[in-house]
């Protein structure tokens, strides 16, 4: 089943302004100069991997 090239044209036309159009709503709503979030806490982070590890080797019996 082919497409027709018009209707290929109408598509991709339509894609084209949808996409321009939301960069337009993102520029105007000021989402492009969001400020950036706090800052990861990397020891917590370590503290919740090396849990998930110690239940994985638990669960595989690895731990006695």
């Amino acid at each position: 089943m082919s497409i027709k090239p018009q209707v290929l044209a109408a598509i991709s036309g339509a894609i084209a302004a949808y996409i321009i159009d939301e960069e337009a709503c993102q520029m105007a709503a000021g989402f492009a100069a969001a400020a950036p979030g706090p800052p990861l806490n990397l020891w917590a982070l370590a503290g919740r991997s090396e849990a998930m590890q110690l239940r994985l080797l638990m669960q595989r019996r690895s731990l006695r």
